[in-house]
């Protein structure tokens, strides 16, 4: 099932499914979603929750079921990739999870509070959708793209990815300062509404990817029972790390310091809502500013680890997160959020692009690229949600957002020795 290489339009196709997707990443997980859950939840003055016969924290509900989210599709994601393999139907799998998180945004237009089921179950099947497209999605890549195009391509995704959201963003922003125009006075309606056009956006938008992408990018002859396949294939890398003294020490440091990276970016807007007051409009504002401090950010890294090597940018990076959380714990006013908040900006984009170029580097040279990549995401995606489960716990328990900040330092300290030992195991 082979197909023509850095076909202009094809990629062009390709990378309209980030302009279509990345509305979720930045509606829903960043900027809108977080702040009006907080304000819907809270009652009489209390964040407390009733949640399914459970008296918990609105943000440590929040916080626990995106890890849950994310550990679904880890658990999930192995066993998909080996099923598509073997049917050469990866467009059928992209596509059911597009339309699963594009239609659970749009149910969260009727989630307004007392049905908390809805709000939770909403958000859930989004973040399912929107992580189980992105596994097919980046399969893709290598089929679509020859080597030496690949990181162009997966660039202007990324710049794609930008401009569609912030254009979505700044629609909504327009909305939220004259709601009048729409002529409802009900004062959560601007942000439901922006939920619905973020489901409509995403599925819309990625017809013009579906139309194009062809069915599958292979098909494999199935050999035994193919459906483990996948899981099978995370085993036996998983052996082969004992023989790999570097790229398992740099995994451990990785698992660590993206726990805390990921956590801030998911509870950033939760935090800033409750701890700070911050209203939606200025947490639009800052995570629109966050994006344009992403891409510099990930310009200055590059060149960065162009200078001092990958580990020692990385390194780098880490050294900045542990200022970070240990900045974000005094926060108390608007002023700090945003200065701390434009630190986070400038590694945030670094430090996952270079985490996924220094493994490239570091796994052995192979014909299983993918059995390795497919690895590192799941190490990702049980990091999240480790740490978005434990940082919901530590709230719950003690009450404050501010005790499960002191958590993240420890994650960054760990991930930055680890990192130290990597560099010494080189020399």
């Amino acid at each position: 099932m082979g197909m023509e290489k850095n076909n202009r339009k094809t990629i062009h196709a390709w990378a309209m499914y980030d302009w279509a997707n990345s509305s979720y990443a930045l509606v829903i997980n960043s900027a809108i979603f977080p702040a009006y859950y907080n304000q819907v939840t809270r009652q009489d003055g209390s964040d407390r929750v009733q949640f399914l016969g459970l008296d918990i924290e609105n943000t440590a509900l929040y916080s626990m079921t995106l890890g849950i989210a994310f550990g679904l599709v880890a658990l999930l994601s192995p066993l998909l990739s080996s099923t598509s393999d073997y049917s050469g139907n990866h467009k059928s799998y992209m596509q059911f999870f597009c339309y699963l998180g594009g239609l659970a945004c749009v149910s969260l237009f009727f989630f307004t509070g007392p049905n908390l089921l809805l709000g939770i179950g909403g958000l859930l099947l989004a973040t399912v959708g929107y992580s189980g497209s992105i596994v097919f999605y980046n399969s893709y890549l290598p089929a679509i793209a020859t080597e030496d195009r690949q990181d162009r391509v997966s660039a202007r995704g990324f710049a794609y990815g930008y401009v569609g959201a912030t254009t979505l963003m700044l629609g909504i922003l327009v909305l939220m300062f004259n709601p009048h125009w729409l002529g409802i006075a009900e004062e959560g309606f601007v942000p439901r509404l922006a939920f619905a056009l973020t489901g409509l956006w995403w599925i819309a938008f990625a017809q013009f990817t579906f139309r194009r992408l062809p069915r599958g990018i292979y098909v494999k002859r199935p050999e035994g029972r193919y459906l483990w396949h996948g899981y099978r294939e995370l085993v036996k890398i998983w052996r082969r790390l004992r023989s790999e003294p570097r790229l398992r020490t740099f995994l451990l440091a990785f698992f660590f310091y993206i726990m805390g990276v990921q956590t801030v970016m998911f509870m950033a807007a939760s935090f800033g809502e409750k701890e700070v007051g911050l209203k939606i409009v200025q947490l639009i504002a800052t995570v629109i500013a966050l994006e344009y401090l992403a891409i510099a950010g990930a310009y200055l890294f590059a060149g960065l680890s162009e200078r001092l090597g990958n580990v020692r940018a990385l390194t780098l990076a880490v050294a900045v997160w542990v200022g970070i959380t240990t900045a974000a714990y005094f926060i108390r006013t608007p002023f700090h959020f945003y200065s701390v908040a434009v630190f986070i900006g400038l590694v945030m984009g670094g430090i996952q692009a270079l985490s996924r170029s220094t493994y490239a580097k570091l796994i052995p040279k192979t014909q299983n690229n993918a059995g390795y990549f497919s690895f590192f995401d799941v190490c990702e995606k049980v990091a999240i949600l480790i740490g978005l489960v434990l940082f919901g716990y530590l709230d719950n328990l003690t009450g404050s957002m501010r005790n499960s900040i002191l958590l993240l330092g420890i994650w960054f300290v760990l991930g930055l020795l680890l990192l130290l030992r990597l560099q010494r195991q080189r020399a």
